[in-house]
């Protein structure tokens, strides 16, 4: 790349106006990167970039630089003015790793979906773009995802617990089982016994749940998701002031985690602290856009003040898209009675009624299944 850099800077015509020859510039920029001065780095790409705009690999070059020092947005940005002036897989590989570690899961996806049709088999990115859709909540991608390359990563711990969560939670407890037993085999480690917290979380065993992850913890306390789980097992057996804490652990860890966000917010909407509540909730809305029970904690947190008009929007809107969402109806219903609109109250009311007589039908089949 070096060399390829100096020739580019050789042939402009812009080269005999800088106080120093380019070339200089670019071998103590790349010397001082590969040493780990990234200031002197980063000044001296910038002072290239101000004569010669339109070389790829030195803003590539910069924004590895700035990543390298936590700048990620600023990485984004010459990523992306980079892949404007020419392709290149890796540079599009370190914007989705750097969208990735800003927590805009959504565009990490978009740019790393891109590599992954042109190296379908770099578990790198594949891993990497799992975990993306696994934090999305968008299960059914990470095993698609998966499957097809499981020879080449089973055995690999990350890759088996990404395969293994995202079988749990999408229901596939037995699929999940296997990959949790795999893991196992190479000794008891805290992402086994998280999974095997999750699949008894799933299947509604709260307590064994508590007990998984807590030992979880006691092997790594700085598993992801492991605080969030924990927090959701405390929830469900009656402890919710050491689920507030467990979630708020998680989020110092990962503030973009999706389940302390979402949990911290209901939690605080309950205690009535309605703007802290939709601090946490809206940003968990932007770690998964469109998300249907994010939605409906801040349409309930709009009926609580009053703000009925804008309550009305977003549950008419939820429900729209989620048509069997019985609680969005309730509270769709209960606006439309507040604003004098008896017939569209009415017909919530039905809906409720159709949707409340389908969710028995389908309790009492599955009890007679049992």
């Amino acid at each position: 790349m070096y060399r390829v850099v100096a020739l580019l800077l050789c042939g402009s015509c812009v080269y005999a106006q800088a106080s120093r020859p380019p070339q200089e510039i670019l071998k103590e920029a790349v010397t001082a990167q590969q040493a780990g001065n990234l200031d002197q780095a980063i000044q001296d790409y910038r002072l290239l970039l101000a004569k010669y705009p339109n070389i790829a690999e030195i803003r590539s070059n910069l924004g590895a630089a700035l990543a390298a020092q936590g700048q990620y947005s600023e990485a984004v940005h010459e990523y992306t003015r980079a892949l404007a002036i020419k392709d290149n897989p890796q540079v599009r590989l370190n914007l989705g790793l750097a969208y990735y570690k800003t927590g805009d899961l959504p565009s990490a996806v978009a740019a790393l979906k891109k590599v992954h049709a042109q190296t379908p088999t770099n578990l790198q990115v594949v891993t990497v773009l799992a975990d993306c859709y696994l934090r999305l909540g968008q299960n059914k991608e990470v095993i698609s995802l998966l499957n097809p390359v499981q020879d080449n990563g089973s055995g690999n711990r990350a890759f088996d617990y990404l395969l293994g969560t995202a079988l749990v939670r999408d229901g596939q407890t037995a699929k999940g089982q296997v990959v949790i037993d795999r893991i196992l085999k190479n000794g008891e480690s805290a992402e086994a016994r998280l999974l095997m917290g999750t699949t008894k979380y799933m299947v509604g065993d709260f307590a064994g749940a508590r007990t998984d992850v807590a030992k979880a913890i006691e092997l790594n306390p700085k598993l992801p998701d492991v605080y969030a789980y924990y927090g959701l097992a405390l929830l469900s057996t009656g402890d919710q002031a050491g689920a507030r804490k467990a979630f708020e652990r998680e989020l110092t860890a990962d503030p973009n985690n999706f389940d302390a966000n979402l949990r911290i917010g209901v939690i605080l909407r309950q205690d009535e602290d309605n703007d802290a509540a939709l601090k946490y909730l809206r940003h968990a809305l932007q770690i998964r856009p469109g998300d249907p029970g994010v939605r409906y904690q801040i349409a309930s947190i709009e009926v609580a003040q009053g703000q009925l008009e804008k309550a009305r929007q977003d549950l008419e809107s939820l429900v729209a898209s989620s048509p069997d969402f019985v609680e969005a109806h309730v509270s769709l219903a209960t606006v439309y009675f507040r604003e004098k609109k008896k017939v569209e109250g009415e017909r919530e009311r039905q809906i409720v009624a159709k949707l409340n007589a389908k969710r028995r039908q389908v309790n009492e089949i599955a009890a007679k299944a049992q």
